[in-house]
């Protein structure tokens, strides 16, 4: 598998650091963009360079994919100039944007008939984790693709995960960001309360980050196989009522001094209510109070 050569197309701003870590690649790498100047960096440290996604399908066994959305993906795999005009049967397409789970299907579908597996492997740490090499990679595809790719993601992720089936990777990359921008609008939420306290909100910032670094934040509870209430003598049971009974306090304390600061806080008002029952343990006393 080393011996094969590794195509990519995409040298933005996630995708050059992803194929910066794969110029090493013992069967050499086969780079693409859009634009020539993204290629001299690669080519100057002794990549090839090719004009068209099928000039890369014709010299490479897997091709990574990190371009902006569905129709640029479309375009690159089952375009006129696409990897599906002259991808051997074999071949591995992987695609790292953030796209459709449908398109995901769809695509693995057309290339099914020329012999070419498809793998939607979307991926997670943003670009500080790209240059390091720790990117987290969620794969979408069958077993042997899998294998395929797990070898050149490594250059790049430190952290290489089988979803499952086509689409699969998609999904998990979709309910992660789901969780981010969620998380974002609690962030925003929680610096107005701050903000109207008379608080620095960029210490506030530091506090978080610190503190996320020791916990884990939100992931820490991401820990059981199902979402189903947790069950009488359950190992997780104590440990996620006593979560619940801390959220719900501090939560109800951040709701009271909202009030009093005359700072709306919808998220934390849900909070409190979804708390106990999110985490599978029911509501508390508190939560059962005042909601």
């Amino acid at each position: 598998m080393s011996d094969m050569s590794i195509g990519f197309i995409g040298l933005g701003n996630m995708g050059a650091p992803m194929a910066k870590r794969l110029l090493e690649w013992p069967g050499g790498l086969v780079v693409c963009d859009m634009r020539p100047d993204a290629l001299t960096p690669f080519t100057d440290h002794g990549a090839r360079a090719a004009a068209t996604a099928a000039q890369v399908a014709e010299r490479s066994g897997v091709i990574s994919v990190a371009v902006l959305d569905d129709a640029q993906v479309r375009t690159v795999v089952t375009g006129p100039d696409g990897i599906l005009r002259t991808a051997k049967p074999g071949t591995v397409v992987a695609v790292h944007s953030t796209i459709a789970d449908s398109t995901a299907v769809e695509l693995a579908a057309e290339c099914a008939e020329y012999g070419v597996e498809f793998v939607d492997a979307p991926i997670s740490g943003g670009a500080p984790a790209a240059h390091k090499g720790a990117l987290a990679v969620m794969v979408g595809g069958s077993e042997a693709a899998f294998a395929t790719v797990r070898a050149p993601f490594s250059s790049f992720a430190s952290l290489i995960v089988h979803a499952g089936e086509v689409g699969a990777g998609t999904r998990m990359k979709l309910a992660r960001n789901l969780l981010h921008f969620i998380a974002f609008t609690a962030a925003a939420e929680s610096q107005r309360l701050a903000e109207a306290a008379g608080l620095d909100i960029t210490e506030l910032g530091k506090v978080v980050r610190h503190s996320d670094s020791h916990t884990g934040g939100p992931g820490a509870i991401m820990l059981r196989d199902t979402t189903s209430p947790v069950a009488e003598g359950d190992f997780w049971l104590p440990i996620l009522t006593h979560v619940r009974d801390l959220g719900e306090k501090d939560l109800s304390l951040a709701l009271d001094l909202g009030r009093r600061l005359g700072v709306d806080l919808p998220l934390a008002d849900q909070a409190l209510g979804a708390l106990g029952d999110g985490l599978g343990v029911g509501r508390g006393p508190i939560a059962k109070e005042q909601w």
